[in-house]
């Protein structure tokens, strides 16, 4: 089942996803759909998306982004040859970090490029996993019953910032550099742990092309950590990072600019498109 928010008739409305046509749900937000712990009936009727504007699945986070850093092989070999003393190549563990988020920025949205704050604006398709269950003290081998759904997040990053602050917060957590979608597909559509083709193009040219089973440190073992030591409340996003490939990686490197078009695809979720101005 794939899970959408969208704005109809001036109200953001959560819904489900059929061909190229959605129908409302009964629930006051997508977030309010995910702690009530199951799918209402849907009710009223189909509409076309051309009638539509898809949003965020979850456009208002209740709580920062949990995001995983450097969790690819090959994407920590090319930071660490990016910047060897903001990005060491070996960790011998995960790197989390959160990433402010007042606003996910919706499909077809705008990234943000901050003119005059902001050089060096990059791209990270990743795998997010939406929380559906409170978690706490969960072992791996039950993680994924607490898995309502799994989405697409690009966490845009300012590496100049990133880099100079020592720390993640500023650069990754800007205004507009959150965008997600383009829905949640739900956990039962999806073997776990996911094994899915995760890639990104930028102006149609592919940059990012690997698979979510290289994942350093898996889904299971994120959420048996993260719970051994705080409460995951539903409609949690945690961000399981991205692979090799982004403009950093590139030499001489490939940063976005305004105009630029960016696509990532992940296989059996979608593709979330996204303009940077």
């Amino acid at each position: 089942m794939k899970l959408v928010t969208f704005l109809y008739q001036g109200r953001e409305i959560p819904g489900i996803l059929e061909h190229d046509t959605v129908r409302p749900l009964p629930c006051a937000s997508m977030q309010a759909l995910i702690e009530s712990g199951t799918v209402p009936e849907p009710a009223g009727e189909w509409l076309p998306l051309s009638m539509v504007t898809l949003l965020a699945p979850i456009p208002h986070p209740r709580q920062d982004i949990i995001c995983l850093g450097i969790n690819y092989r090959d994407h920590a070999e090319e930071a660490a040859r990016f910047s060897g003393d903001a990005f060491r190549k070996e960790r011998p563990i995960p790197i989390y970090f959160s990433k402010r988020v007042a606003e996910a920025v919706p499909p077809n949205g705008w990234i943000n490029s901050h003119p005059g704050l902001v050089e060096q604006l990059d791209y990270e398709a990743e795998l997010a996993v939406v929380i559906g269950r409170t978690a706490k003290d969960v072992p791996a081998n039950q993680a994924g019953e607490y898995i309502f759904g799994y989405t697409i997040l690009n966490d845009v990053s300012a590496r100049v910032l990133q880099t100079a602050h020592k720390q993640w917060y500023f650069g990754k957590g800007l205004d507009g550099f959150t965008p997600m979608g383009p829905w949640i597909t739900t956990a039962d559509e999806v073997a776990f742990p996911p094994a899915l083709a995760i890639s990104s193009k930028v102006n149609g040219e592919l940059r990012q092309h690997s698979n979510t089973s290289l994942l350093m440190t898996g889904i299971a073992e994120i959420i048996e950590e993260l719970s051994s030591g705080i409460t995951l409340l539903p409609g949690t996003i945690i961000a399981t990072g991205t692979p090799a490939g982004v403009g950093m990686g590139f030499d001489p490197p490939k940063f976005l600019k305004s105009g630029d078009v960016v696509e990532c695809t992940i296989e059996g979720i979608g593709t979330l498109c996204n303009t940077v101005r």
